[in-house]
């Protein structure tokens, strides 16, 4: 039974067949029934706006039923095992989506190979915005080979989904954040500037994700350089657009002019989760 918790499930020529797929749905969004007379369960363990609504529209668009959870809407708040919950729901849904927090609650449902499981992000990973990110390169640049991206920042789930699926797809994915906030793992250039230097793209995200509330002060402090604003941009490579998978605060990671000008692609981002989840769940189950 396949399933997708990280991306890295995926090999290269994988990657690039559901890419392929995901352009194709793009340009007709009610090609694929692979969905047509089932139900895709949705659990949100999280707040979510981009990941909710691309799921639910991708999945009638697929001829399916969205079936949308939460957590104080099942038995888990009362004490009932992940391992129970993944045996009911694998008797009813095609596939479960999962997003929440602790990246072993979703590999526990996955470890029960009931039904294909999904991450719709975790503490760790995001993939599904990794693969709408590449969608996006491939359709502005043409070929996602040779590109480099240069993630400034917080080094988080987002950050280190891009460095895999980014290996994975041919790009080179090269991470600034500033000392204390680095992506575990991976090398960082604590110099913006020196990061984006030849970057095609100069990616970023929230400052201060859900759970950080207790320390934005702190974080906002130790962030301010690595801002994505014209300057930035004109340090990169020449034509680099910015990118951001939302939510966005003007004027802390991003300026306003950037988020709304012409030199970024981050409204076809939040676009193309739509499409390039609708291939994934194809994928995921086996109708390619």
């Amino acid at each position: 039974m396949r399933h997708l918790l990280t991306g890295t499930e995926l090999s290269s020529d994988e990657l690039h067949a559901l890419l392929d797929r995901a352009a194709a749905l793009k340009l007709s969004p009610h090609a694929s029934k692979a969905l047509a007379g089932r139900t895709v369960a949705l659990l949100f363990q999280k707040p979510s706006t981009r990941t909710r609504v691309s799921f639910e529209v991708g999945i009638v668009e697929m001829g399916g039923h969205p079936m949308v959870l939460r957590a104080d809407d099942l038995q888990l708040r009362r004490g009932e095992s992940l391992r129970d919950t993944a045996r009911v729901l694998g008797r009813h849904v095609a596939a479960l989506g999962v997003r929440t927090h602790a990246d072993a609650e979703l590999e526990g449902l996955a470890a029960e190979d009931q039904v294909p499981v999904f991450n719709m992000l975790t503490e760790l990973y995001h993939p599904c915005q990794a693969l709408a990110d590449l969608l996006t390169l491939r359709e502005a640049f043409g070929s996602l080979e040779g590109l480099r991206l240069a993630y400034v920042g917080d080094g988080n789930n987002v950050a280190r989904s891009l460095v895999q699926l980014g290996e994975i797809a041919g790009v080179e994915v090269v991470v600034s954040s500033p000392e204390g906030y680095a992506l575990e793992g991976v090398p960082n250039i604590v110099d913006p500037r020196e990061a984006v230097a030849g970057a095609q793209v100069v990616y970023t995200d929230v400052w201060v994700s859900m759970g950080d509330e207790d320390t934005a002060e702190e974080r906002r402090k130790a962030l301010a350089p690595y801002r994505v604003d014209d300057a930035l941009l004109d340090a990169a490579a020449p034509g680099a657009v910015a990118m951001h998978c939302l939510p966005a605060h003007p004027g802390e990671e991003i300026t306003e002019e950037v988020l709304y000008g012409h030199r970024q692609r981050i409204w076809e981002q939040a676009e193309n989760r739509r499409h390039v989840q609708k291939a994934m769940l194809e994928w995921l189950l086996e109708e390619w």
